[in-house]
């Protein structure tokens, strides 16, 4: 059985005797430092010189210092930069930065679990990861209740890093909800496998073909649209509420019967052994050695995946009919 923590579980006031280093101020970060700030917890947002973030979060009233001197200056040290940035910023002095004795904290297991960065020795590693977008948890928090989260110990040199971590994600709201016990390369792992296989790769990709499929066979693209993209909220929302069997138990007779008999056509053996192939590639690192070779040789490939992306026929359609429905909120931030 899974272990999960509740409130119960985690004693805040661990937390909040600590200095909490909060490095980076993205969708994470900032729900991190302002939650932990909530909870009463003493924190500081390092930031690199010039960020565009640094004046967001020191409107929300936290200070803000380079990277660095922030890390120096605290005892938890909190790395929320995205994962490309942080084996630069380990050699690039947050390294020295990080004494005996000190919590190094992670979002994300990545960087440790492939051995980008190293940890030194006496000083507790965990992460500690909210399962949703930081603005969720960050809105969540604020309403008095937390979103699910994990908690995962990889070096103990304290003897007290699993209730160190239980305190931080009390501090985050997360004990409210539950947090799940796991390990760096269960959390990363699955973590990576889910966004490639499904989450991301496998519905975006699934989407596009079944919108290019109607309209190379002479269906407006239009309603294309509406059938493979705008509709998959809904099915998404009945799924996240009550499981799969609730969204069958929803859609009409025919949806439900056309998922048995034509669902495994599209989704077959064939899908499965390619998913086992990206799981392996996962598990051996192949993918995180290619990843971060793509991203520090300039990541050309990446930009013009990003292009070709922008440019589909999915997207102009999309910007349309978006532009016709005022209940949907649009972006607020630049993809460019």
């Amino acid at each position: 059985m899974a272990t999960i923590y509740y409130d119960r579980d985690a004693d805040l006031s661990i937390i909040q005797g600590r200095k909490v280093a909060v490095l980076g101020y993205g969708s994470q970060g900032h729900a991190h430092a302002l939650n932990l700030r909530d909870s009463g917890v003493d924190v500081r947002v390092g930031l690199r010189q010039g960020s565009a973030s640094a004046a967001r979060a020191a409107e929300q009233g936290l200070a803000v210092l380079p990277t660095n001197q922030a890390a120096a200056e605290a005892d938890v040290i909190v790395v929320l930069a995205p994962d490309t940035a942080q084996k630069g910023m380990w050699a690039d002095g947050l390294a020295e930065a990080v004494e005996p004795g000190n919590a190094l904290v992670f979002g994300h297991g990545f960087n440790v679990h492939f051995g980008f960065i190293t940890p030194p020795e006496g000083v507790d590693v965990f992460l500690v990861a909210p399962k949703s977008p930081g603005h969720i948890a960050r809105r969540m928090y604020e309403q008095g209740q937390g979103v699910p989260g994990l908690v995962a110990v990889h070096q103990d040199a304290s003897g007290q890093a699993l209730e160190l971590g239980k305190s931080y994600a009390a501090g985050l709201g997360l004990t409210r909800a539950g947090v799940l016990q796991t390990t760096f390369a269960e959390e990363t792992e699955t973590d990576l496998f889910g966004e490639q296989a499904v989450l991301c790769g496998g519905i975006s990709h699934l989407v596009q073909a079944g919108f290019e499929t109607l309209v190379e066979a002479g269906y407006q693209p239009e309603a294309a649209y509406f059938e493979c993209l705008h509709e998959l909220k809904l099915i998404v929302d009945m799924m996240y509420e009550g499981g799969i069997s609730w969204m069958r138990h929803s859609i009409s007779t025919t949806a439900e019967y056309g998922d048995y008999v034509s669902g495994p056509r599209v989704v077959n053996e064939s899908s499965r052994a390619a998913m086992k192939e990206l799981l392996a590639e996962i598990r051996d690192g192949s993918f995180a050695n290619r990843f971060m070779a793509e991203v520090e040789s300039g990541g050309d490939y990446f930009a013009r995946k990003r292009a070709e992306g922008r440019a589909h026929p999915i997207e102009v359609v999309g910007r349309e009919l978006r532009a016709m429905m005022p209940f949907i909120d649009p972006p607020t931030e630049s993809m460019e």
